[in-house]
């Protein structure tokens, strides 16, 4: 996709999940929605979802996709973007030392942290991709913006 069709789809998808959100009750139901649109309007997301900080661990909390590995511990993407505090593209997740292949089939990845109002990470966003080099600074910044909708919780 390029770059401007993905700078105004992901426009269309923030105002959409900003307005579904205006009606979550709490953080599970709005990473369950944002899970939710992103996996279905994003066709090159293969894996798409959350993990919620829990001590040293990361836990599955709401996605879409195959089956997740339940927890993450000791390396692997979703750990390093929180210990680097920072988003992490990695477009071949076999070159990513320690990566967790919780499926084969993927191929590259991002990963996104989630804050809350005081800027604390409690979660991370992570999408998988089947194809190499699937993720870019439009993604990057685009789901960093979405992520912050979940900063009021």
């Amino acid at each position: 996709m390029d770059k401007e069709k993905k700078e105004g789809r992901y426009q269309r998808l923030y105002t959409q999940i900003e307005q579904l959100l205006q009606k979550s009750p709490d953080q599970t139901a709005a990473m369950a929605t944002i899970a939710a649109v992103l996996y279905h309007k994003m066709e090159y997301f293969f894996w798409c979802g959350f993990y919620r900080v829990d001590g040293q661990r990361l836990i599955v909390g709401p996605y879409q996709g195959p089956a997740a590995c339940q927890v993450l511990e000791g390396r692997g993407v979703c750990l390093a973007a929180v210990e680097q505090k920072q988003t992490l593209v990695v477009p071949d997740v076999h070159q990513f030392p320690g990566h967790i292949a919780c499926d084969s089939r993927s191929q590259s990845e991002i990963v996104v942290p989630v804050r809350d109002a005081n800027g604390r990470i409690t979660a991370v966003l992570d999408v998988d991709s089947k194809e190499l080099n699937s993720f870019d600074e439009t993604d990057a910044a685009s789901l960093e913006q979405i992520t912050a909708l979940l900063s009021r919780f």
